[in-house]
């Protein structure tokens, strides 16, 4: 991966947001003081992934971002972006989040898939719907550490994705889900209610996974048995407010979280 960006400045810019996440504090858009393209973006994620792992964190999964032709058309690009989740993002099912883990967060509907097997990147011929062996309704948590959410697409790539924090229901073993390319999806947030149709992630969830596949090879990011992936939102996200926070998709079932306290 060629970087423009020197090896210092690739860490300096991993602790900034760093310290955005641990501290609550939100920090200007990188491109105010640095130009770099998507490969710095991706080289300032690993970084920040490091400094997660060095204090104990352990990858969990991946999640997939501008899954809306939409999304991709108002960020002008024609690719998907890949995060990394780890288990200190991980929210049990019913379970309490506190508010002020948070600086601005949004609540999205997604579909999750299971890995039931390490997906081999160098192998041409894998079959990554092979390697799944569940789906599940899931909530993302994303949470923008820029100020006034003001960034560009490369932020957003180093800020990983914006990942915060995820739920995941009940797991469906992927002989019982069915198709689930048009499923009737439902979130509540408070007052907030968001409705739409798993159609919105590419068209089908299934092809988030052959969109990951491609972009795991590009970036070298390896794809482990036992992990997750959630394929993207099915529809707008809305504010994390306190109460209850569930998503429904019709066929798979729903998962819920308690939201308490106040933001940051």
């Amino acid at each position: 991966m060629s970087t423009a960006l020197a090896s210092e400045t690739v860490a300096a810019l991993a602790e900034r947001l760093d310290h955005a996440e641990t501290s609550r504090t939100d920090t200007p858009s990188l491109a105010d003081t640095h130009t770099f393209g998507i490969e710095d973006a991706y080289a300032v994620q690993a970084a920040l992934l490091a400094r997660r792992e060095a204090r104990g964190e352990r990858i969990t999964g991946v999640k997939l971002g501008f899954t809306s032709k939409a999304k991709m058309a108002q960020m002008g690009v024609s690719d998907v972006i890949v995060g990394r989740l780890t288990d200190a993002m991980r929210v049990a099912d019913g379970a309490d989040v506190d508010l002020s883990r948070f600086l601005h967060a949004k609540a999205e509907p997604e579909v999750a898939y299971r890995l039931a097997r390490d997906v081999d990147l160098d192998d041409p011929s894998v079959d990554i719907e092979a390697c799944v062996d569940a789906l599940a309704p899931a909530l993302e948590f994303i949470d923008s550490r820029y100020r006034d959410f003001r960034f560009t697409y490369e932020d957003v790539v180093a800020d990983n994705t914006s990942a915060s924090a995820y739920a995941i229901g009940a797991w469906r073993p992927v002989a019982n889900a069915g198709d689930v390319s048009n499923r009737a999806v439902r979130l509540l947030s408070g007052s907030a209610e968001a409705v739409g149709s798993t159609a919105a992630i590419l068209g089908s969830p299934v092809r988030a996974l052959h969109a990951l596949l491609d972009m795991a090879r590009r970036r070298r990011i390896p794809l482990r048995a036992g992990q997750v992936v959630l394929a993207g939102a099915a529809t707008a996200a809305v504010p994390v407010t306190p109460g209850v926070i569930s998503c429904e998709v019709a066929g798979l079932g729903s998962v819920s979280v308690s939201v308490k306290g106040v933001a940051s």
